[in-house]
């Protein structure tokens, strides 16, 4: 007789959801950034709260959208449309040119004529 495979239970953690976590730390760095920002600026006067929902809620639009779409996209872009070896390809170096030797450029002759004088 054959044993019944157990099956694992889902996984339903914060911590095991990269991009819920990812998006939970983008919303708490916002949350921080604009608690410090609005608490400097504005102080803690009768509309501190609707001006840090809204300072928050742009914060972690611009930081979701450059970090979970615009930094992955490059990356797969990079990948797919140049290849892996484009991007581990060596850096070309600079040509270098000779080293000068230090010796001084000879004094040229200026005639004094009462022009220059």
């Amino acid at each position: 007789m054959s044993t019944a495979r157990r099956r694992r239970p889902a996984v339903s953690h914060f911590a095991y959801r990269p991009l819920l976590r990812r998006a939970g730390i983008l919303l708490a760095v916002s949350f921080g950034l604009s608690f410090a920002l609005m608490a400097y600026l504005f102080g803690f006067d009768g509309s501190f709260f609707g001006r840090l929902v809204g300072s928050v809620l742009v914060l972690f639009t611009l930081l979701s959208v450059t970090f979970l779409l615009v930094v992955p996209f490059v990356n797969w872009a990079a990948d797919h449309w140049f290849g892996r070896t484009w991007a581990e390809a060596p850096t070309p170096q600079p040509a270098r040119r000779p080293r000068a030797t230090n010796t001084p450029k000879p004094a040229r002759y200026a005639p004094r004529t009462p022009a220059n004088d």
